[in-house]
């Protein structure tokens, strides 16, 4: 048996006998409420904190905004190596003040018939989980380990990370690494090597108003907003472009997406799509609106840039005089090879424990790896089926959040026990 046999199988029985603590940390994760919005992670970056102390681990907590904390470890191996970053955000979608559809406590962390419920059970919080096994684990075996090891618990990756990753990757470049691991939900059949990128742009119609038996008088806002949506769509037959290494392995992944996120995920990674998230206009049913707004969440496909949507975007809104539009948010889309090391270390992790072999495809949302590629950093994806995601009862089956635990730390071992330049 060789040392690198050794190491794994140290980890795999500490997997073992630490299935009910691994279990209970995310569970307290989740009874940490962390709505983004308002994005106060305070609560949730406590619970990393003390597990953190309780494991005799050191951090830094680098805190831009005071309620966003973002947890920052690393510690090196015995001899150079390459660095490699743990990646998972805190923050989590909202829950409606009603709880309407909610069957489970959405701040519970309820255990039933195999399932752990609650917001955050699979976007991301048993990935941040798994990252933070991940880091303690292989500290315990640093001395056998080549390089670096990097955690990153960050805060805002809902909102786009001002305050949280992209914060790091701009302030702290110790950060960035030779490669990105990342658990947020996607299914454990693919590993995630790009995403489309989101473009969010809202909209502004104005006119007279009036009463609204007098519709000859004026024209509606609501109404000119209705028809800039409806030219809107006219978007969604536009495709991206991608280099033909890309392009060939997004065509390979298709079935594979589908068979996650429904039929038809694969046809829509490769264009644009739309989607009219708000809309605020009027005041009251029997009057004329003198003004609508609505913001657009258009995703562009890998291949595309922002700068190819924007005038395409510009000659629709002119169409309506007095229009007004402006981009608030989102980023490009990103990739990395999706032939990559990583890849192939992940896939072979599956395999071992009699899954399927993983396929790499390209995401339909987002993440913060996209930050790394952006940086030329591989970053890649794997992580739990989005089981009400952004809905209600998001939930995790356990057996699939432990193997999403176990892939991470073998699969992080394996790539730092390589020397530099072996």
């Amino acid at each position: 048996m060789t040392a690198h046999d050794d190491n794994r199988a140290e980890i795999l029985g500490w997997l073992d006998d630490e299935r009910d603590n691994i279990i209970n940390l995310l569970k307290t994760f989740l009874r940490a409420p962390s709505p983004n919005p308002p994005g106060n992670t305070l609560a949730a970056a406590q619970v990393v904190r003390d597990y953190l102390d309780a494991a005799g681990l050191d951090y830094r907590v680098i805190d831009p905004h005071p309620e966003m904390p973002n947890i920052v470890a690393t510690f090196e191996g015995s001899s150079a190596g390459r660095h490699l970053v743990l990646n998972g955000h805190m923050d989590v979608f909202p829950v409606p003040e009603s709880k309407a559809g909610w069957t489970h406590e959405p701040w519970g962390g309820e255990e039933k018939d195999g399932r752990i419920y609650g917001r955050g059970a699979c976007d991301m919080k048993p990935g941040t989980t798994a990252s933070i096994i991940t880091y303690c684990l292989l500290h315990r075996l640093r001395d056998r380990l080549h390089g670096r090891l990097t955690l990153t618990c960050v805060s805002d990756e809902e909102t786009f990370g001002p305050w949280g990753a992209r914060y790091l990757m701009e302030h702290h470049p110790e950060v960035h690494g030779d490669c990105l691991l990342n658990g947020e939900p996607g299914g454990p059949e693919s590993i995630r090597f790009g995403e489309r990128g989101p473009l969010w742009v809202e909209f502004t119609a104005r006119a007279t108003g009036a009463h609204g038996a007098y519709v000859h008088i004026t024209e509606s806002a609501t109404k000119i907003a209705m028809n800039v949506a409806r030219d809107l769509e006219e978007l969604t037959t536009l495709e991206g472009a991608p280099p033909h290494n890309v392009a060939s392995a997004v065509d390979a992944g298709r079935k594979t997406m589908d068979s996650m996120m429904g039929d038809g995920a694969g046809d829509l990674v490769s264009r644009v799509t739309l989607n009219i998230g708000l809309i605020k206009g009027g005041e009251k049913a029997n009057m004329i609106p003198s003004e609508c707004s609505f913001t657009a969440d258009l995703r562009l496909p890998v291949g595309m840039s922002k700068s190819d949507l924007l005038p395409k975007i510009e000659d629709i809104a002119a169409r309506y005089p007095g229009v007004e539009w402006k981009v608030v948010g989102g980023d490009e889309p990103s990739w990395c090879d999706p032939y990559h090391e990583m890849v192939g270390i992940l896939q072979n992790n599956v395999e071992a424990f009699g899954r399927p072999r993983p396929t790499p495809i390209v995401s339909l949302g987002g993440t913060d790896a996209r930050l790394w590629r952006h940086h030329g950093v591989p970053a890649y994806v794997y992580g739990p089926y989005p089981y009400g995601m952004g809905s209600h009862d998001e939930n995790v089956d356990i057996e699939e959040f432990l193997h999403i635990v176990r892939t991470h730390v073998l699969s992080a071992c394996d790539y730092l026990s390589r020397p530099k330049d072996s």
